[in-house]
């Protein structure tokens, strides 16, 4: 069995962000009983509750590493990425980045759609794509970086305007 994150540890719920562990509960779902961690989406005040033993299959990790900052500002520095042309094919490949768990995934398609965002005007569901993986990597990274998140914004848009 993995081991469990303690209470009070931050940690990165994909999709939803960076959630601090504010309890393990125990509950009776289906007849069975079933250890939860119960989580507070930091950026939201969402509550989200994720059996302990489903923790590693949602993707539940811990932040990234100060040191591993400068990996994922070096992406969105990159202008050799491909961008796929079909915007359905497109939409989808960025979901399954994104749903991966891994921030350097969520680094990707916000580089991609900025790209893409010099070249067209973005659709409805891209320009808030685009919002919602710029949160989740602002916010990531003012928790690793120990730095507000409006600092930390100013330093993702920062590295993406001069890239």
């Amino acid at each position: 069995m993995p081991e469990l994150f303690p209470i009070g540890k931050k940690v990165v719920y994909p999709t939803h962000g960076v959630a601090r562990i504010e309890a393990i509960e125990d509950k009776v779902v289906s007849g069975e009983r079933q250890a939860f961690y119960v989580l507070r989406v930091l950026g939201s005040g969402l509550l989200v509750m994720v059996p302990t033993r489903k923790a590693q299959q949602v993707r539940l990790r811990e932040v990234i590493r100060r040191a591993e900052v400068p990996k994922v500002m070096a992406i969105l520095r990159r202008n050799d990425l491909e961008i796929l042309p079909n915007w359905n094919r497109r939409y989808k490949d960025h979901q399954e980045r994104i749903k991966s768990g891994s921030l350097y995934e969520v680094a990707m398609v916000l580089r991609k759609l900025v790209l893409l965002q010099k070249d067209r005007t973005l659709s409805f569901g891209e320009k808030k794509m685009l919002e919602t993986v710029r949160q989740l990597l602002v916010s990531e990274i003012s928790h690793a970086a120990g730095i507000d998140e409006g600092e930390a914004g100013r330093r993702v848009d920062r590295t993406i305007a001069t890239a």
